[in-house]
C-alpha cells in the first residue's frame, strides 16, 4: 500500500518539480520515533518490552527490503548483486570505525558509562539513519507516493534505537536536555536526506537509482543482522522469533495489498 504525496498531503508540485517539502515530511515522520523512544526511555519501559519491539521492528525492516528494495532494483541484475553486497561492505566498515570511536553500545539498552561516547553514538545512529531516509525520498521521487510497509517499519525500527541511545547518551553523561536536542537534530537531518533523495531523482531523471536502492537494502540488512537482531534476542528471549515473524508479516501484508 502507498500514500501519494498528492492525495495525502494535498500538496502540488511547484517550482520546476524541485518540490521537496513531502519529502521533508515523511522522512522526519520516519524518525520521529526516536523522539518516543527518547520518551519511553524516560518512562522506564521494560527491557524485555525493547527487545519485542525491536524483532518486531527488524522482520518489518526485512520484509519492506525484501518486497520494496530488492523487486525494484533487480531488473538490473548482477549490478544490483554487486550495489547489495558494497551496501553492506560499506555499513560493515564504518561501524566498525564508530564502535571504535565508542560507538560499539549505541543500540545496547543497557548503558555503559564507561564506554559511551556522546558523538560515536550519533553518528552510528545517524550511519543507520541515512540509508532509510535516502530510499523514501527516492521512492517518492519515482513513484509519487511513500511505501506505507517501509514507512511504518523505519518507524517502528527506530523506537528502540531512541529508547537505547537515550539510556546510552544518559550513561555518558549527557543531560536529559542535550539529548533530546540531539534527536530533534537527527530527525531534521534524517528529513534532510529524504529530501536529498527526491532531489537527485529530480536533478538527475535519467540515472538508474535501482543500484542506489540495492546499495540501501544491503546496507540496512547488514544493520539488522549485526546490532539489532542481537540485542532483540538478549533482553526478548525466544519469543522475539514469533515477534519477527509477525513483524514480517505485517509489513508484507501493507506491500501486497497496494
Amino acid at each position: 500500500m502507498r500514500l501519494t504525496a498528492v492525495t495525502r498531503l494535498g500538496f502540488r508540485a511547484q517550482m520546476g518539480g524541485l518540490f521537496v517539502l513531502p519529502a521533508l515530511l515523511w522522512g522526519g515522520l520516519a524518525a520521529s520515533s526516536l523522539l518516543v523512544g527518547y520518551l519511553l526511555a524516560e518512562r522506564g519501559l521494560s527491557n524485555r518490552a525493547l527487545g519485542l519491539v525491536m524483532g518486531f521492528g527488524a522482520g518489518a525492516l526485512i520484509s519492506a527490503i525484501a518486497y520494496e528494495l530488492v523487486p525494484e532494483s533487480a531488473i538490473v541484475g548482477w549490478e544490483m548483486a554487486v550495489a547489495f553486497v558494497l551496501g553492506a561492505g560499506a555499513f560493515f566498515l564504518v561501524d566498525y570505525l564508530v564502535d571504535h570511536m565508542g560507538g560499539a553500545h549505541r543500540k545496547k539498552i543497557v548503558g555503559k558509562r564507561v564506554e559511551g561516547s556522546g558523538a560515536a553514538i550519533f553518528i552510528g545512529t545517524l550511519l543507520d539513519a541515512i540509508p532509510e531516509s535516502l530510499v523514501l525520498g527516492i521512492g517518492l521521487a519515482l513513484d509519487g507516493s511513500v511505501s506505507v510497509a517501509f514507512l511504518a517499519a523505519v518507524f517502528i525500527s527506530n523506537l528502540p534505537e531512541g529508547v537505547a541511545g537515550t539510556v546510552n547518551l544518559a550513561a555518558a553523561g549527557h543531560s536529559r536536555r542535550s539529548i533530546l536536542w540531539m534527536w530533534i537534530v537527527m530527525v531534521l537531518v534524517s528529513a534532510g536526506c529524504a529530501a536529498l533523495g527526491y532531489v537527485l531523482i529530480q536533478r538527475v531523471p535519467t540515472a538508474d537509482y535501482s543500484v542506489v536502492q540495492a546499495f540501501a537494502g544491503g546496507a540496512m540488512l547488514m544493520m539488522l543482522a549485526d546490532v539489532m537482531m542481537p540485542e532483540a534476542f538478549e533482553h526478548g528471549g525466544r519469543l522475539v522469533g514469533l515477534f519477527t515473524v509477525l513483524g514480517f508479516a505485517a509489513a508484507a501484508a501493507l506491500s501486497i495489498l497496494a
